[in-house]
């Protein structure tokens, strides 16, 4: 029997082990955003069989023969076709006369020998930057040389730079090309303004304010609105509300350093103490910053809504506004809240209209996901002092309802013109759950008393919605919110609209974030194609599809980064705190542990089977349940427990616990 083989992109888990989903699963290498590969058409590798393959590198696999048609694929690494990346981050230790790298990726299985002449002054225990400079032999560790020192491993600045080193941004400022681009632009921004106020619509007598979180620098979008007289809004009057979003389309021009910069970084990145802007700093703050009492230039949606907020009507284009006053959400929240204080009636009025926006979103079949996200306190070296979870309130919802509003209506304008035609605009778009998925999600959930809906169709968003509800206030309530999440499909960019399953909205991109967000880029310039009644060229088609698949993958490292920054705080915090006791859940089980989401921080742990020192332990996999043999005791999915923190340690992002 010949031979098979197959092309594909491997993914390698922590214990070594890889899956190859072949191209003609996943689409092809280029394949168009929003197609999702089937998990069934995976081929696993033995770690023995990745002939040096790292995560994500393309590669060629032959198949191994199967016995049964049903038995798991299996299959072994023959070439290496392309390269993922060639550059680790890890820590610098010394054996004997021996450098090496320990990277901080486990999927990365094999150290890093570095020749002493290729540290570039590092010191062992310095966390670096490293470039696999050859490996060819699968028997022998890789070979590199540091490219960049990062700082002493351990070290809060140092930590925070390895994270964005690892997932490939760069934590440094501007290429002097594109700096220089930037700071012309400010040079010229009063003549620039003076020319393009007569070319827009001008919004500036309309009151019209931004509302962001209190450390916010970069203002996207503001919000005006203007009480209109009948006829214009109705028979009985109205409402226009505008949708204003910073035009860094206008100053962000094709074929500039400042453009191919943006472009490469595709979005900003917000770890727990910095943000690294996708612009330069006199752009993203100053230049496209909707600052309050100046005149600004924008790209709008504008709506007209009558009593009844039904909307009569819409406008995009260019604009040129004057925010008179910047809220935090904490000062919105407390003028929706008092009758005397300013704008109160004017937020109140959007708060209405967010609220029936809302309504109409979750009668359509939107998945109200409503996860608890934490933020830190630091001190000045940047150590965390307290854990604050979020609050999300009718201010930040009245916002994040006008932008989908936005959004949709945006995607929706430019569907109504060029159709369902392919590659013709950017959409943001949301797969239905992956099956299999959700097969597990209902069996992670059925131990702790919860049960979905599964049918012919998959799963409801009208399922998902109740078993959100009956968590609402339970210990295990954002536990099971996460799981939820991790069973849906990512949501991506893509020039194929498959729609929205989440917000089910069959139309829908991001228009409303430009400063931070590449794709909100395009979809404004594609946007200003189509209100000059423009034909798309060919070679922009062919640019733009390229430029979401990489906008998807980029969006995913940072948010990889920012997750991760988030972790590292969590065991820095408790890392103080061994010793002392928590409040926590059991939030899964495994054979060799039971892991505790710990409830201050929402960290995550596990208390070692080695430490249940009372009784030997089962683990039954089926009930997701530890049970001691001789007095019964049982650990089961979703319990609430008290327990000990024993070990919390940073750089690993591991924390130990025991029950009390």
């Amino acid at each position: 029997m010949p031979e098979k083989f197959l092309d594909g992109t491997i993914k390698i888990s922590a214990k070594g082990t890889g899956f190859v989903v072949p191209d003609s699963a996943s689409g092809g290498p280029a394949s168009t955003a929003g197609k999702r590969p089937d998990p069934d058409d995976s081929i696993e590798i033995a770690p023995t069989d990745l002939n040096t393959a790292l995560p994500g590198d393309r590669v060629r696999v032959r198949l191994n023969p199967r016995v049964r048609s049903d038995e798991l694929q299996t299959g072994a690494v023959t070439e290496i076709l392309l390269r993922k990346r060639l550059r680790f981050v890890g820590l610098l230790e010394q054996e004997n006369n021996f450098f090496y790298l320990v990277p901080d990726d486990r999927r990365v299985y094999k150290d890093i020998l570095l020749p002493a002449e290729k540290l570039a002054g590092a010191r062992p225990g310095d966390k670096v930057l490293v470039k696999v400079s050859d490996w060819r032999d699968p028997k022998k560790d890789p070979l590199g040389e540091v490219v960049t020192v990062i700082g002493r491993a351990g070290e809060h600045e140092t930590e925070m730079l390895a994270i964005v080193y690892e997932r490939g941004f760069s934590p440094s400022g501007f290429p002097e090309a594109v700096e220089r681009e930037a700071a012309g632009l400010k040079q010229n921004s009063a003549t620039d303004l003076a020319a393009e106020i007569p070319r827009r619509r001008d919004c500036r007598q309309i009151l019209t304010f931004t509302i962001d979180p209190a450390d916010a620098k970069d203002f996207d979008d503001a919000i005006s609105i203007r009480e209109l007289p009948p006829a214009q809004g109705g028979p009985a009057g109205g409402w226009e509300v505008g949708v204003h979003i910073a035009d860094v389309a206008h100053f962000v021009q094709p074929e500039t350093a400042l453009d191919a910069e943006a472009r490469e970084r595709a979005t900003s990145i917000y770890l727990v103490d910095r943000t690294i802007p996708m612009l330069p700093e006199v752009l993203s703050n100053d230049l496209c910053s909707l600052k309050p009492n100046e005149d600004k230039l924008t790209f709008s949606a504008i709506f007209t809504f009558d009593r009844d907020w039904k909307q009569v009507d819409r406008w995009f284009g260019r604009t040129v506004i004057h925010s008179a006053k910047r809220f935090t959400y904490e000062e919105a929240q407390a003028a929706l809240n008092n009758p005397t204080a300013e704008h109160h009636a004017e937020l109140t009025t959007l708060n209405q209209l967010a609220y029936h926006l809302r309504k109409e979103k979750m009668a359509a079949g939107a998945i109200a996901f409503e996860t608890t996200e934490i933020k830190f306190r630091l001190d000045e070296r940047g150590r965390p002092l307290e854990v604050i979870k979020k609050e999300r309130t009718d201010s930040h919802l009245l916002i994040e309802d006008l932008m989908l509003l936005a959004n949709r209506q945006v995607a929706e304008y430019v569907s109504s013109l060029v159709g369902e035609e392919e590659n013709h605009f950017v959409y943001r778009v949301h797969d239905k759950p992956d099956e299999e998925r959700i097969k597990q999600l209902a069996n992670f959930l059925a131990p702790l008393g919860y049960k979905i809906k599964i049918d012919s169709g998959g799963i409801s968003a009208k399922s998902i919605n109740e078993l959100l509800r009956s968590v609402a206030g339970t210990p295990e309530e954002n536990m099971v919110e996460t799981a939820t999440m991790r069973s849906m499909a990512k949501a991506v960019y893509s020039l194929r609209n498959i729609g929205h399953y989440g917000l089910a909205f069959n139309h829908y991109t991001h228009f409303t974030s430009p400063i931070r967000r590449y794709p909100d880029v395009m979809v404004h310039r594609l946007l200003d194609h189509y209100l000059r009644k423009e034909k798309l060229p060919d070679d922009l088609i062919k640019d733009y599809n390229q430029l979401v698949i990489h906008a998807s993958a980029q969006e995913l490292a940072a948010q990889e980064a920012e997750r991760e920054s988030v972790r590292y705080k969590q065991a820095e915090f408790l890392a103080e705190r061994v010793g002392q006791i928590f409040d926590g859940v059991i939030s899964g089980l495994a054979k060799w542990g039971i892991f505790i989401q710990e409830q201050t921080t929402l960290a995550e742990g596990m208390v070692r089977l080695s430490e249940l020192g009372d009784d030997f332990y089962v683990f039954d996999e089926q009930k997701y349940a530890m049970t001691g043999q001789r007095t019964g005791k049982r650990y089961r999915l979703g319990d609430r427990v008290r327990v000990k923190l024993l070990r919390a340690d940073p750089r690993e992002r591991q924390l130990d616990f025991v029950f009390v």
